[in-house]
């Protein structure tokens, strides 16, 4: 401010000149710096959201079920000596519980990638496998970060096994596939049906003439 001449005009806007363009300098310094600092806020939340909706799938796939067998059967280490035909229900569950275990050990927690790790490795050496401590790890990490309040520590919650998929649709695709058929069966009874009928006007146009010779004679 010392250096501020204000004694003339010229000098007045020269002056003025300056401070505007200090100050539009400081303005887009700051801007510039909010820029980067929303930036990065929305990529860490970005980060975040994915990592939480990963870990959230997996969590459902993990512990879905209260009920039933709770454990993954790794029936691929039986496939090659098992010559009866079973169902490939519990093969699915394995499949869908080792994607899980894949996304837990990729995105979650020092002690959720340990217990991922190790419910894999058990998968491995071919020995069932019980998620019910995983999920309780993922339910408090989630819980977490969503700020909600912890489960009551007196609260007794069934313990948690891997999520059961629907049954399959292949029936109803048969079926859909039988009443296909059946249409097919119509469409080609009513192709035989207006062949018949050409069939008939054929003949009736063979027989009117001879019908008319009869009439004629008669």
């Amino acid at each position: 401010m010392r250096n501020l001449d204000f004694s003339s005009w010229p000098a007045l806007l020269t002056t003025l000149l300056g401070l505007a363009v200090i100050t539009l300098i400081g303005v887009g310094i700051r801007l510039a710096l909010m820029q980067t600092v929303q930036l990065r806020r929305e990529r860490e939340n970005r980060q975040i959201n994915e990592r939480l909706r990963t870990l959230i799938a997996a969590y459902k796939t993990l512990g879905g079920s209260f009920t039933g067998d709770l454990a993954v059967d790794p029936t691929h280490l039986r496939d090659l000596v098992e010559t009866e035909p079973r169902s490939d229900r519990s093969r699915r569950i394995r499949d869908a519980v080792e994607a899980a275990l894949s996304d837990v050990i990729l995105l979650g927690t020092e002690e959720q990638v340990r217990l991922a790790a190790q419910a894999a490795t058990e998968l491995t050496q071919g020995r069932a496998v019980h998620t019910a401590e995983l999920v309780i790890s993922l339910r408090s990490f989630i819980r977490q970060v969503l700020d909600l309040d912890p489960v009551p520590p007196g609260l007794a919650i069934p313990r948690q096994g891997p999520l059961r998929p629907s049954a399959s649709r292949g029936g109803g695709k048969t079926e859909g596939g039988g009443q296909e058929s059946s249409r097919g069966g119509g469409k080609a009874g009513g192709g035989a049906g207006m062949a018949g009928a050409g069939a008939g006007l054929g003949m009736g146009g063979l027989v009117a003439p001879g019908g008319a010779d009869d009439e004629y004679h008669r």
